[in-house]
């Protein structure tokens, strides 16, 4: 399958380096909000943020609807994804969910981008005594719910896991009928489950290129026929990477081989679901095992892995379109893992990646 139009963007976790302090939880968030500025100027074409909890180092972004915001306040064209809402009942309530969602996309100009997905580790599961056995029937819910809240002018219902009398559920998105709708692809099936939904999917897991175009093309045949949870199909699929340009390929794969290795040492700490609590609701370990066994080795004879956009301009360009060309829709880069990259490093990473790197892909926004 040929690609041809990919999109790039930037993906959020705001990790902080122990010993955090109120100055540097501030720093982390202050840094990102001018690396999507930035972003936003060179042309990305959207910014994603996590819903994480109780993930000491990992994440500390716990409320992304209000660092999304900031992101919307503060550029004019980069859309803002939740990238996700936990769709779960006991960390969010579906019409809390729904009206938050509304109220930034109203804010942000029609630029949210409304991705969902059940949480994956047991920490945040069990810290707010979810089961883990429910979270797959629990998500369904959600997201054949909510944008009927955005639709109807009135929404009641009965269900498994929440019930509600007709209420007008407001204000209403933006967008019309409603943002796109996403799912958090960290399990294997989950694109099809996406896919069968009419949903983005939005890949958390690092793969082969021969497996993403498997999946690419059993994607696209499965959306093709599906009865869309919203109204309308987002046919689009999403890879993560990590990013890290420069001059000097050694410098490059250096520097972002030590970013690649700090986030595979913190995914490596996370109790996940599976390891932890023995449930058929999630069938692997996911997106951080995948990472944990890809980071094992960051390259031979100073090449970064197969895919990963650390290195020189051309290095870079090479592996993207790799990407491209197996069907992908979009790529979304962690730019830096605990501060370990100064800021004027990561802004000059994107700065160049800007100049040399996205004038080669049709599909990218043309920034100023």
């Amino acid at each position: 399958m040929t690609g041809g139009s990919v999109k790039f963007g930037v993906f959020y976790e705001l990790s902080v380096p122990r010993p955090w302090t109120r100055e540097s939880e501030r720093m982390v968030y202050e840094n990102a909000l001018e690396q999507v500025r930035l972003a936003d100027e060179i042309g990305f074409d959207h910014v994603w943020a996590v819903e994480h909890h109780f993930l000491e180092e990992y994440s500390h972004c716990s409320a992304p609807e209000l660092f999304l915001t900031a992101c919307a306040m503060q550029t004019k064209n980069i859309r803002v994804g939740h990238g996700i809402v936990v769709c779960v009942p006991e960390f969010n309530h579906p019409i809390r969910v729904a009206e938050r969602a509304a109220v930034l996309d109203i804010l942000s100009g029609g630029r949210l981008e409304f991705g969902t997905g059940r949480s994956a580790t047991w920490t945040e599961l069990g810290g707010f005594r979810a089961n883990p056995d429910t979270t797959k029937k629990s998500w369904d819910e959600y997201v054949h719910a909510i944008p009927k809240m955005w639709m109807q002018e009135r929404f009641g219902f009965e269900g498994e896991f929440f019930s509600m009398p007709t209420r007008a559920v407001l204000p209403k998105p933006y967008q019309d009928p409603h943002p796109p709708m996403w799912v958090a692809v960290s399990t294997p099936g989950t694109e099809m489950d996406a896919a069968d939904r009419g949903m983005g999917a939005l890949g958390v897991n690092f793969t082969t290129f021969k497996e993403q175009e498997r999946r690419v093309q059993e994607y696209r045949r499965r959306v093709a026929n599906c009865t869309p949870a919203g109204a309308f199909v987002t046919d689009q699929l999403a890879s993560a990477n990590f990013l890290y340009c420069h001059d000097d390929s050694a410098t490059g794969i250096g520097t972002g081989g030590r970013m690649i290795g700090t986030f595979q040492y913190l995914a490596g700490q996370l109790d996940m679901a599976k390891e932890a609590f023995p449930t058929k609701g999630y069938p692997s370990p996911g997106l951080l095992a995948n990472t944990r066994r890809q980071a094992q080795s960051p390259g031979e004879a100073g090449q970064p892995p197969e895919g990963i956009a650390i290195g020189n301009p051309e290095q870079i360009t090479r592996e993207l379109k790799k990407w491209e060309a197996c069907g992908v829709d979009r790529i979304n880069f962690i730019l830096n893992a605990n501060e370990i990259i100064p800021q004027e490093q990561v802004l000059e990473s994107l700065r160049l990646f800007g100049r040399e790197v996205m004038p080669n892909f049709v599909g990218a926004r043309s920034g100023s």
